[in-house]
């Protein structure tokens, strides 16, 4: 209608002119489509392309997550590691970053979304890999070298910073209930509502908001108790339990479920994955081979 009304005029008082106009308008509304739908050509484009055998052995030898889905999963969970690294820049400060470097970062951020196909980490833009741990001032020299991840802000907005040794560490002993990676990325899903409060609002359906707080309260005091075996840091505020807690339920959910049952059933209903039945088919199907 008002692309109507702007041609009326013009077409009562000079017909040449509309005969320019039209096609202009025409060209700037494809443009327009070209431009909104990039993102989304550019995304099938890149599904279309084959996942490299050497990436996928590498995912094979090092992500117990990957290699306990089954086949049909794990094309789902190659063309999510796919997208994200074609979409996201993984930048060495100071350090190499290799094919396993950057699949162990593009799994950090797909473990927790899996059953959110192509769920998009709009804020973040790059990641910079420290070769260790690092101070406030982002040095890995010197005291004090105790951050292993963080989301940016400030001068590094738009950032996610990690230390690649302690990025390894998490993937390579999968019986700790430490990774700084899913960590960092569980940070980022919950600031996709608009802030970092532990409570991840696009993931969590309404009627959970306060139950998901009434355990949360619960488990920070057992932890601040000593009648906890999360990990300690997860008490330092809200916006650190959920992370901490995500932890521990991707890398050992056997046993989270059987020392935090309520907490299991809630994050299942958070990430929408039961980790626990996930792992529990693949070695099932073996049997019944």
């Amino acid at each position: 209608m008002i692309f109507l009304m702007f041609l009326y005029p013009i077409y009562n008082n000079d017909t040449t002119t509309l005969a320019v106009v039209i096609p202009v308008c025409f060209l700037f509304s494809w443009l327009l489509f070209r431009h909104l739908t990039r993102k989304i050509r550019q995304r099938n484009r890149n599904l279309q392309k084959a996942f490299p055998e050497g990436w996928r052995e590498i995912l094979q030898e090092n992500v117990r997550f990957y290699r306990e889905l089954d086949i049909k999963k794990k094309e789902q969970f190659e063309r999510e590691v796919y997208l994200f690294l074609f979409e996201k820049k993984i930048t060495g400060i100071d350090t190499d970053v290799g094919d396993l470097d950057r699949l162990l970062v593009a799994s950090s951020a797909v473990i927790p979304i899996f059953a959110f196909s192509q769920w998009e980490y709009d804020q973040l833009d790059e990641v910079l890999l420290y070769s260790n741990s690092f101070n406030q001032n982002f040095e890995t020299a010197g005291e004090d070298r105790y951050i292993s991840g963080m989301v940016g802000n400030g001068i590094v907005n738009g950032k996610m910073l990690l230390s690649k040794k302690d990025l390894h560490f998490g993937f390579i002993h999968p019986q700790h209930k430490k990774n700084v990676g899913i960590h960092e990325f569980v940070h980022l899903i919950d600031e996709s509502d608009g802030s970092i409060d532990g409570v991840p609002d696009v993931l969590m359906e309404h009627q959970y908001a306060e139950p998901w707080l009434r355990l949360m309260h619960q488990e920070m005091n057992k932890i601040k108790s000593n009648r906890s075996d999360i990990n300690p840091y997860g008490a330092t505020s809200e916006e650190e339990f959920l992370p901490v807690a995500a932890e521990y339920f991707f890398q050992r959910p056997n046993l989270f479920r059987k020392k935090h049952p309520e907490l299991y059933h809630m994050l299942n209903k958070i990430f929408r994955q039961d980790p626990v039945s996930i792992f529990r088919k693949k070695v099932g199907s073996l049997f019944q081979k």
